[in-house]
């Protein structure tokens, strides 16, 4: 047998024994390790630099080239943005975890119960609502503004924490997302044989559905948790005028006025960000599996 031929016969082997090989089974080379190291240091990069800054004085923030080591003034920073009397940033950081709090918790359960309802559940119109409540993300949050202050101005809740959590009580990207783990992750047959045995649709739900639908229970609640916690364009609006807003419009605060003290705005956000980043770290395997999970199933 001649090299050619032998070539020919060993290129169908190779790529049988790569098809039947999981990603993770395949080793990386150098160009991904580098693609990889880039991508961190890209993302990584804001957040040092916003402590590097928080941590710095006024003269090192003026000097050219600026300085990229962090300095040794964060706690004194720290200590002016929580002493403004105008700013009230403590009591913010409170508002901002109640909020994502209440909104994420009351995201999970309601959404986990429709998501159940229109994957599992056999009722009149069930495609039309889901067709409805999938339509509802191509409008714009700021297209409702007016009529949401109207509504909250209505039933007294302006200037609230009320104001800020109903609105998002209930998310549809929520039960969309729910729902199409739900048909993939519990099966037919699981529901009818929990019926049998005299189960309600409470106790399949509790008992059934949600220990099946825990990582992406864990994907949605940190989404909604960031992007409450994150959301600014609402709470300035309805909080306006109150001493105790969210943590992201304390920090919009800090940065108004004719001069702005940077250091202060970039200590007051990286205090804003540290929940956030607890949250991945603690909830990142579960998160990672959950996407992993409806990426497979999909």
């Amino acid at each position: 047998m001649t090299a050619r031929s032998t070539a020919r016969v060993s290129a169908p082997r190779r790529r049988r024994a790569s098809t039947g090989r999981a990603p993770q089974d395949t080793p990386a080379g150098v160009g991904t390790y580098l693609l990889l190291a880039a991508t961190i240091l890209c993302s990584a990069f804001p957040l040092y630099w916003m402590f590097v800054i928080a941590t710095s004085t006024d003269e090192a923030l003026a000097k050219i080239p600026p300085a990229v080591v962090p300095g040794e003034r964060f706690a004194v920073n720290l200590r002016e943005v929580f002493s403004l009397q105008d700013v009230y940033f403590a009591a913010s950081l409170v508002n901002s975890v109640i909020v994502s709090s209440v909104v994420t918790a009351s995201v999970l359960f309601f959404c986990s119960l429709a998501g159940f309802a229109f994957a599992k559940l056999r009722f009149a119109g069930s495609r039309w609502l889901m067709l409805f409540v999938v339509l509802t993300l191509t409008v714009p949050n700021q297209l409702a503004v007016v009529a949401l202050y109207i509504v909250m101005g209505e039933l007294g809740w302006n200037g609230t924490l009320l104001a800020v959590i109903a609105p998002g009580l209930v998310s549809a990207f929520g039960v969309f997302y729910l729902r199409q783990f739900i048909v993939n992750a519990v099966p037919d047959e699981l529901v009818e044989a929990a019926r049998v045995d005299g189960a309600s649709t409470m106790r399949i739900y509790r008992t059934v559905v949600l220990p099946a639908i825990r990582p992406a229970l864990a994907v949605l609640g940190l989404l909604t948790f960031v992007a409450t916690w994150n959301d600014f364009q609402w709470p300035l609006i309805t909080l306006s005028g109150t001493d105790y807003p969210t943590s992201i419009v304390a920090v919009s605060d800090l940065a108004s006025g004719t001069y702005v003290i940077y250091r202060r705005v970039l200590a007051g956000a990286f205090v804003a960000t540290v929940p956030l980043l607890i949250m991945l770290f603690v909830g990142g395997r579960q998160i990672v599996r959950g996407i992993m999970e409806g990426a497979v199933k999909s």
